[in-house]
């Protein structure tokens, strides 16, 4: 086992400082070689120093300027850091250099959401939904952006695939809850904010749809 390895073993164990020695030692053995200051830069991340964790980066991108992964840690640095537009760039910049993994695709998607453009999202949360179809959060993240998009259909496929993979996922029902009254089915929000609710009793915008959505079946009654 290579010392990276090692010190990746030893980062996913938390336990940092040994996973720091091991990623020093990689750097002082292989100074030319990016992945070295890649994974020490990930390290700093993990331990929300972004100012070290940025230099490191920048340093793997001086070694070798197409570096896919250093561009996606700097995404991730600026991303913690609420940066969303120089994220996205870095994001941008690791998919063009042949990353093509879920990951980078939804954090580039998650860039656009932040900043309001859930349009431009969806190529890159279809992409990585595409990619990932297991990942609760990427799914239900996806299917959150169609129905701030306005694709209703789509977005209750993908809410209703989100319980497929996780039966108890109260914000996917709430989600439901909110589409069935675009829809004008009251009794199906009502049933769905019930169900929200009943999986997580303190989910305030479960409670208030509920509130709203009984106040406007008895006001339906009370008409007739």
């Amino acid at each position: 086992m290579d010392k990276l390895t090692k010190g990746i073993e030893e980062m996913k164990k938390q336990n940092l400082e040994e996973a720091a020695k091991w990623f020093t030692e990689a750097i002082e053995e292989n100074p030319d070689e990016p992945l070295g200051y890649i994974n020490f830069g990930n390290l700093l991340l993990h331990m929300k120093d972004f100012e070290r964790a940025e230099r490191f980066f920048m340093r793997a991108l001086e070694k070798d300027e197409h570096a896919a992964t250093a561009f996606y840690g700097l995404g991730n640095t600026y991303y913690e850091q609420e940066n969303y537009s120089k994220a996205q760039e870095h994001f941008l910049h690791a998919v063009q250099e042949g990353l093509q993994e879920a990951d980078v695709h939804f954090m580039l998607g998650m860039t656009f959401v932040h900043q309001e453009h859930h349009k431009l999202a969806l190529p890159y949360l279809m992409t990585a939904a595409e990619l990932a179809p297991e990942d609760v959060d990427i799914q239900f993240q996806y299917g959150l952006c169609l129905a701030q998009s306005g694709e209703l259909e789509q977005a209750e496929q993908t809410m209703n695939d989100v319980l497929q993979l996780e039966q108890n996922h109260s914000d996917a029902y709430y989600n439901l809850g909110v589409i069935a009254l675009y829809k004008d089915n009251a009794e199906r929000a009502l049933e769905t904010f019930e169900k929200a609710l009943e999986l997580q009793p303190d989910h305030m915008l479960a409670a208030n749809g509920k509130k709203q959505v009984e106040a406007l079946l008895n006001e339906t009654q009370d008409k007739r």
